[in-house]
């Protein structure tokens, strides 16, 4: 049996979460979405709070000074963070990519702890113009010259790539195997010779910070900047994503979805039309409720591929399950939040036409919507379904 009774230390480090992200963290949403940019002295007293309350990189093992949390402890404090916008997550709570545990000898120091400190911040450089879901199909090559490694190549819409002071970059190091032991993982500073940032791209949601074109030409770094081992970056890259696609999809996702709902929920009850309250029309009664049924869904979904990896099972399936599910049904919730409100859901009064648009990235990135449910598809022809 499925046991998901909460501990009630972990309820205590949710309702903190959940107060802090209320207090601290939506309140700076407004100029975040005016001025497409976090406040630097704002942030700094934000950011320092949520330290103090052991808040930062919470994601991380508690033996590199992360927060130690499962998965599911993981996806309900993610769940929190959903109810604000990506941009105060990176900047406040920190993204710190759990394959730098890949981390070895002098790269502890020098990456990995002050990552998960917050002195440094890091971008995940994979997409290239002509490798996005497909990711082993990159063309951003790296060979070795002596003691060094050359890297060529582009990479775009990296998130905070225009300010990362290290990228973890994914390069081809053999051409044959590729996703076979042919793609390796480097850690790459801004600064280094021959790696520059082109351009931040102008994106429909998502504000406060970059998407970044990267470009690598004859960039050469020590040979000692693999992150793991030579040909080791897919599966890497593969084992680290799983909880990462559930938490920062699935989980925001679910907690995007409540706080519209809860929008919802009010306004249906204080707005008057026609003499009484719109929640009793039943039409918008149908809106609430559809709402509800599927948020209620998906989150059972991700707490239980949060329970399986938590158990060590592979929940590779179901993840794939839940990326489809959560990001249609966000955009879904959020929609129908903007039609109760009607035309103030539509104006920049309220959050609603961001988190519209924040939520339509969610079907792209990751892997489409298109390309999880081929995955499905092919596992369940296979395999039948396995719950």
């Amino acid at each position: 049996m499925i046991d998901f009774s909460i501990p009630e230390d972990t309820r205590l480090l949710v309702d903190t979460v959940r107060r802090f992200v209320e207090t601290e963290v939506q309140p700076l949403e407004d100029e975040v979405e005016r001025t497409a940019t976090v406040p630097a002295d704002v942030l700094a007293v934000t950011k320092a709070k949520a330290q103090k309350l052991g808040l930062y990189a919470m994601n991380m093992p508690a033996d590199v000074g992360g927060g130690g949390l499962s998965c599911i402890e993981h996806c309900l404090v993610e769940e929190e963070f959903g109810k604000t916008s990506d941009a105060l997550i990176r900047r406040v709570f920190g993204q710190v990519y759990p394959m730098l545990m890949a981390c070895k000898g002098d790269q502890v120091a020098r990456y990995l702890l002050p990552t998960v400190k917050g002195d440094k911040i890091c971008a995940m450089a994979i997409t290239e113009p002509g490798a996005g879901s497909d990711a082993a199909s990159i063309s951003t090559t790296a060979h070795l010259d002596g003691d060094a490694w050359v890297l060529n190549g582009t990479k775009h819409f990296i998130s905070d790539g225009d300010i990362a002071d290290y990228v973890i970059l994914m390069a081809l190091t053999d051409k044959d195997k590729r996703a076979r032991g042919g793609i390796t993982l480097f850690l790459v500073d801004r600064g280094t010779a021959g790696f520059k940032v082109a351009r931040t791209q102008p994106m429909m949601g998502h504000r406060g910070y970059g998407h970044a074109e990267l470009s690598f030409e004859d960039c050469r770094i020590p040979k000692h900047a693999v992150l793991g081992e030579v040909g080791g970056g897919f599966k890497l890259i593969m084992q680290s994503v799983l909880q990462i696609r559930l938490a920062h999809i699935g989980a925001r996702a679910v907690g995007m979805a409540q706080r519209a709902l809860e929008m919802m929920r009010k306004h249906a009850g204080e707005r008057r039309q026609f003499g009484q309250p719109i929640g009793d029309f039943q039409m918008v009664q149908k809106l609430i409720a559809d709402s509800a049924i599927e948020i209620f869904g998906v989150k059972m979904m991700v707490m239980n591929a949060a329970w399986d990896i938590d158990q060590g099972r592979d929940a590779r399936d179901k993840v794939s399950m839940i990326k489809v599910a959560a990001s249609e049904m966000q955009g879904r919730v959020v929609d129908r939040a903007i039609q109760v409100f009607g035309g103030m859901g539509f104006s920049k009064d309220l959050p609603l036409e961001r988190m519209y648009r924040d939520a339509r990235v969610t079907r792209i990135y990751d892997g489409t919507s298109e390309i999880h449910r081929m995955l499905v598809a092919r596992s369940t022809i296979k395999n039948g379904l396995q719950l």
